[in-house]
């Protein structure tokens, strides 16, 4: 294989791992704003649509052994390569996040859904994903080391939300008016918003994974790999 033409190919392997993320992206603020504001719809969309997400994953992937066995690339080649391999890995799973948290948006909820801000952690993943996936685009170093140091704000802000989930459970068990029904009712309603907070939680640890491999490409720095 030429080297104008295995060019030609790593440019393709960055637009496709683009093009991949830009899909993740896309579902990852549907489900979010489906968490938000209800939209049963839009929800069951990023539902149906997974199967779009992991075909494009292993595209990516064929398209990254055929270049380890057809041309062995080394040095900052080698890098892109191996990069991109890891950070479609994060990309699907962020989107298997997208689709579990479309499906808590799908879920009956009730008012206690109101004790934690869920756009407000939404907007925080879902910018540090778009930050990341730019970063890639561009070996934007300086952006991988802030998105590494957004994740503790984000960690902050899910701390907080379970704190508050737990002490809104706490006052739901403890009330004496409550209703066994409402009682069992706040119950899943406080497990489900627990579970979102955790998952959204990981779209960020995920989001940084993406700025660790951007950074090892682009300066051959692990400092961000764990």
């Amino acid at each position: 294989m030429g080297r104008q033409r295995f060019q030609d190919r790593l440019d393709d392997l960055r637009d496709s791992v683009l093009s991949m993320g830009d899909l993740v992206l896309d579902r990852l603020e549907t489900a979010i704003d489906a968490l938000q504001n209800g939209a049963d719809e839009a929800a069951r969309a990023v539902l149906e649509g997974d199967d779009v997400v992991n075909e494009r994953y292993l595209a990516i992937e064929d398209a990254c052994i055929d270049l380890f066995a057809l041309e062995q690339p080394v040095a900052s080649d080698l890098r892109l390569v191996t990069a991109s391999f890891k950070i479609i890995t994060d990309l699907e799973r962020i989107a298997d996040l997208a689709v579990t948290l479309a499906g808590y948006a799908i879920d009956p909820a009730t008012d206690i859904d109101d004790v934690v801000d869920l756009q407000d952690l939404g907007r925080v993943a879902l910018s540090m994903v778009e930050d990341a996936i730019e970063a890639y685009r561009t070996e934007d170093v300086w952006s991988c080391h802030e998105i590494a140091d957004r994740d503790d704000e984000l960690d902050r802000l899910c701390e907080h939300a379970s704190q508050a989930v737990m002490r809104e459970l706490i006052d739901h068990g403890g009330g004496s008016d409550a209703g066994s029904d409402d009682v069992e009712a706040a119950i899943d309603a406080g497990i489900r918003l627990g579970l979102v907070v955790r998952d959204l939680e990981r779209v960020g640890d995920h989001a940084v994974n993406v700025a660790a491999r951007t950074l090892y490409v682009a300066e051959n720095d692990d400092a961000l790999l764990y």
